[in-house]
């Protein structure tokens, strides 16, 4: 097999592409109002509304495995704060995994751009991209992501999106377009709304339940925020983490990589993850380093060679550390597309609160919070679990998959989905 050189192959790519368009500046257009030069950073402060700005781009790279082995991906970068001309040529190999997280509060209006930059490793490949809102009620199709109903990007060029957010609740987002393909090659993230309650306290004035410390807040027993807008405070947290679990086919990403008819009917997942990494990288502070070639040369022919010309696409990592008694709260999402997972952590009691983005509470106020040892979803699900640890001893407890074969991986090697809630 004739392999290439990764960091000569991304910028003759990059030099065609740019040329195929003219250049970078002329296709992609990044909407954000009140942003002056094109960056998607909003720089007059006297711009209308609670405007919020991303510029993400659409492309490929590759990820390292626990165990050394390099995947290739395909994923959402953030080039947020970069010029317009020079969106297309920072974003190629910028791919993450997972995707770059979107944070937001109930009321912002986001300005969501989507440039796709191609896919460098697989200069055959000519798809569009889109992002699709999981879970959100958009008012209009043409923003949804869903091909058939809605507009998806080509190569070179850029979509912006419109959202009025009015739901708070934990979601993801996902490329729409060949759903299988793009979702099982990357192209996940996690993505959650934060309540107006942070902002105003409970509606009803109890004292419990005061300005959250995320938006100003000074009471004494004021939490970092809230999960849902309760009106009674249960939903309160001190720490939140937001972890997505998911696996990857290893024979699926090579078949992509090499060029061979890709495997959809045997589709299994034998590299768990939980935010794009296996134990005991989930417990890695910060990005991981720059991947690299492994001791075969599989990628490249070259062993040790740095792949994404040095650019770390693993930034999320899965670290959770509380104080002996604050609220943890967990913002889960399965984005796996061949099973359900169920996640648990003797030693812990989790609190069900919210699951599809929605408070569990009845049409009578009632709350149908569910105390449990773990919790199963499947694909496209979400939950919100709070743990309290008022009455829970300090130490190191683990959050894992229930099955032994999900806490490793196809090489029963470092990996599996697996990482720790520290309570100091």
């Amino acid at each position: 097999m004739k392999f290439f050189t990764n960091k000569a192959l991304s910028g003759a790519i990059a030099i065609t592409l740019l040329g195929m368009i003219g250049s970078a500046g002329a296709v992609v257009n990044i909407q954000c109002p009140g942003d002056t030069d094109g960056d998607a950073v909003i720089d007059d402060t006297n711009a209308p509304g609670n405007h919020k700005c991303m510029s993400l781009i659409a492309g490929d790279s590759f990820a390292i495995m626990s165990d050394d082995n390099p995947m290739y991906i395909f994923g959402f970068g953030d080039q947020t704060g970069t010029p317009e001309a020079d969106v297309i040529s920072n974003g190629i190999l910028d791919a993450e995994w997972s995707g770059p997280t979107i944070e937001l509060d109930e009321g912002d209006e986001l300005w969501l751009n989507l440039s796709n930059v191609g896919t460098v490793i697989r200069p055959d490949l000519f798809d569009p991209h889109t992002i699709h809102w999981h879970g959100f009620p958009n008012s209009a199709t043409v923003f949804d992501g869903v091909p058939e109903v809605s507009v998806s990007i080509n190569m070179g060029a850029t979509l912006s999106y419109y959202y009025n957010v009015v739901e708070p609740g934990t979601y993801i987002y996902h490329c729409h377009v060949e759903a299988t393909e793009h979702m099982e090659m990357g192209m996940l993230a996690n993505l959650y709304v934060h309540p107006a309650q942070d902002a105003t306290g409970c509606a009803s004035g109890i004292p419990g339940c005061p300005v959250a410390t995320r938006k100003g807040g000074t009471a004494a027993n004021a939490p970092m925020g809230y999960a849902y807008n309760d009106d009674d405070g249960t939903t309160a947290f001190d720490q939140e983490k937001a972890l997505q679990l998911a696996s990857f086919d290893s024979d699926f990403h090579d078949a992509s990589l090499f060029v061979q008819p890709l495997p959809f009917a045997l589709l299994e997942g034998d590299y768990p993850q939980i935010n794009g990494r296996g134990y005991p990288d989930t417990v890695v502070s910060g990005s991981l380093p720059a991947p690299v070639d492994d001791v075969n040369g599989k990628v490249t022919g070259n062993p040790g060679e740095l792949l994404n010309n040095g650019t770390p696409t693993q930034t999320l990592d899965s670290v959770i550390s509380v104080a002996q008694g604050e609220r943890l709260l967990l913002r889960l999402s399965n984005v796996g597309l061949d099973r359900f997972w169920t996640l648990t952590a003797p030693g812990l009691k989790m609190q069900l609160v919210g699951t599809g983005a929605r408070h569990m509470r009845g049409t009578d106020g009632k709350n149908l919070y569910r105390t449990t040892s773990s919790v199963n979803f499947g694909g496209g699900e979400t939950h919100d679990v709070i743990i309290d640890t008022t009455d829970v001893a300090a130490g190191t407890y683990f959050l894992h998959a229930t099955e032994l074969h999900q806490m490793s991986n196809r090489t029963q090697f470092d990996g599996g989905m697996i990482t720790e809630i520290v309570v100091n």
